[in-house]
């Protein structure tokens, strides 16, 4: 629920100011009174809007293309950031004030529609510097905990709320079936039952009921078979039958409907060899008919652009994708010439009004149902809640029931936590950014101290403690026979949609093999912790090493790493994907014949050490 901002920004007050001089009284109004019934409220409204009302309902523009004044001319219905997008300074009271200002100029408007704010909280509020970041989903679904993933939601929706937003981008519960593709980290794995039981996140982030404390609308993306593309190809083309598409990448998504998801994001690829964006039977007949969907659609990014396979959006582009049943369209730079086109659509018939006002019925729900209209501006209370102690001990516990140990020759772990001394290297041993991968602060994320929180590193000096030696260089330089152990953090460097796809090689680079290299010819165990957003080709390595942990991308609490590798917790970790022997076999799923180095489900375990 939101609630009125303890400090509003200037133009949030003039805005407010407006709204009680406006006439006739909001009393007067039915859709403005909370007493009348969601569904009255939104036909009244309905009765009262234009044309132009509705069409910028529609309409999603990102933040560093619009202003305030423009979203009252324009009756802008929705704001979102891209990737990376965020005022300056990078605070949650900038984000929270930048909020007030543009849901001013909404209100500034004649019927004083709200805006909803959306943003890819993916794992955790990464946009906003200073958040909890929590494991992507594939070490969410190594877990297997949906209590877990419910709570990682409920955490989530705070830390939105405190900073300003109210509507994320997420989940995503596509089932990646090819790891070539750069978005398999965003997935829960390669079987439908995972992403499906997942879906308790939905009632996280949007609570028991939308107007309950700290809600925030969800959405299920990207619908539908986005993670079964030909070679693993990002926006690419799923070539698969009905049956298929039904058995392997709708069920989570009705799972999500069932519990009440707000919005559907329609995917950017393709179902044989046709364009989502453009699919009646599957947004319409399929999901809002056949699945019961009652919320609304958003297209992705400039999404309808991609219809007739030539730049720059057309009238029969925008009229494809409404008649299809998209809802929102995110345009984030050309939002202005989008309702100019969508106007001219329906003017010359070719989208019939009662598309444009089932469109609008879906969305002004959402805004009723989220208390909107009355609690429009930023609950500042949920600001303490931004990167909390509470929060950071949730995601160090997701942290340690996402580590799959795969390997653990001899008995090497768990770590004693005294008496040796312990060689740690890698790239990522020290790297925040490394180890919470694209998503974070930027699309792509970054190496680096990109975000407060604690490396691997750090967690594994503070599980010892004055007990032992801890020695780091990262590319394993100095290190002898003297170690009791050699701790090898390494995998893959940031990367997001796109830029993550590896259409050939899926092998460790040449400074990670040089860096082990450096560590096993030393003589001493070698434990290698790999970060990364999916499996990696290492059939030919792991012969040489003593243990392998698959830690994912851990996000900012890498002391849970620690938690495992010294046995204060036993890894309960199962792999949620099946892990090739080679990249030649992708695609490799449960089931399909081909003999893995690692079974989907698999993951050894061992007793937690006596503390």
């Amino acid at each position: 629920m939101r609630s009125p901002a303890r400090t509003l920004a200037l133009t949030g007050l003039v805005a407010a100011a407006a709204l009680t001089a406006c006439s006739p009284k909001p009393a007067a109004l039915p859709y403005l009174d909370p007493a009348v019934p969601v569904a009255q409220r939104v036909s009244d409204l309905l009765g009262r809007m234009n044309l132009d009302d509705k069409i910028g309902q529609m309409t999603q523009a990102e933040r560093a293309s619009i202003n305030p004044s423009e979203i009252t001319s324009y009756r802008v219905g929705s704001v979102l950031s891209g990737g990376g997008s965020a005022p300056t300074p990078n605070t949650p009271a900038a984000w929270a004030d930048m909020y007030d200002t543009l849901q001013g100029g909404a209100l500034a408007a004649p019927l004083r529609i709200p805006i909803l704010y959306g943003i890819d909280a993916v794992h955790g509020d990464n946009n906003v510097y200073g958040s909890t970041i929590f494991p992507h989903n594939i070490g969410l679904g190594a877990t297997r905990d949906p209590a877990l993933v419910q709570q990682i939601g409920r955490a989530t929706a705070e830390e939105v709320t405190g900073a300003g937003q109210d509507w994320t981008f997420a989940p995503c519960l596509c089932v990646a079936r090819n790891d070539r593709w750069g978005r398999t980290y965003e997935s829960f794995g390669e079987r439908p039952e995972i992403a499906a039981a997942m879906t308790t996140v939905v009632d996280g982030l949007q609570g028991a009921t939308l107007n309950g404390p700290a809600s925030v609308l969800a959405t299920a993306k990207h619908y539908v078979g986005d993670g079964g593309t030909t070679g693993g190809t990002d926006q690419g083309d799923t070539r698969v039958s009905e049956a298929d598409l039904r058995a392997v990448h709708l069920p989570p998504f009705a799972a999500a409907v069932q519990r009440g998801v707000g919005s559907v994001m329609i995917s950017f690829s393709s179902w044989n060899g046709a364009k989502l964006h453009g699919s009646r039977y599957l947004i319409t007949d399929l999901l809002k008919g056949e699945l019961g969907f009652g919320g609304f659609t958003v297209s992705d990014w400039n999404g309808i652009d991609q219809l007739d396979g030539r730049p720059g959006f057309t009238q029969a582009e925008v009229a494809t994708a409404v008649n299809a049943g998209l809802d929102m369209i995110m345009v984030p730079e050309n939002w202005e010439t989008f309702i100019g086109t969508l106007r001219a659509a329906v003017q010359a018939g070719e989208v019939p009004m009662s598309r444009i006002d089932d469109a609008n019925r879906r969305i002004l729900t959402k805004k009723f149902e989220l208390g909107l209209f009355e609690h429009p501006y930023a609950d500042r209370a949920y600001a303490a809640t931004i990167g909390s102690a509470a929060h950071r001990a949730l995601a160090r516990q997701a942290v340690r029931q996402s580590q799959v140990l795969l390997k653990n020759a001899g008995g090497v772990l768990p770590l004693p936590r005294s008496g040796g001394k312990i060689f740690v290297a890698g790239r990522s041993a020290d790297d925040l950014g490394n180890q919470s991968g694209g998503w974070t602060t930027t699309w792509q994320g970054a190496s680096g101290d990109t975000i407060p929180g604690t490396s691997i590193l750090r967690g594994i000096r503070d599980a010892v403690g004055g007990g032992a030696t801890v020695t780091y260089n990262r590319d394993g330089a100095g290190i002898d026979g003297s170690y009791t152990a050699a701790i090898a953090v390494v995998g893959e460097t940031p990367y997001a949609e796109g830029e993550g796809d590896r259409p050939g090689s899926l092998s460790l680079d040449a400074t990670d093999l040089a860096t082990l290299s450096r560590l096993t010819a030393a003589g001493v165990p070698v434990i290698v912790v790999l970060v990364s957003g999916r499996p990696l080709d290492i059939a030919a390595e792991v012969g040489g090493w003593d243990a392998l942990v698959a830690a994912w991308l851990p996000g900012s609490e890498g002391g849970g790493v620690a938690d495992v590798l010294f046995g204060d917790y036993p890894p309960t970790g199962k792999l949620p994907v099946t892990w090739m022997r080679s990249a030649a076999q992708q695609p490799i799923n449960d089931g399909d014949g081909k003999a893995p180095l690692f079974p989907y489900g698999f993951g050894l375990t061992y007793p937690a050490a006596p503390r």
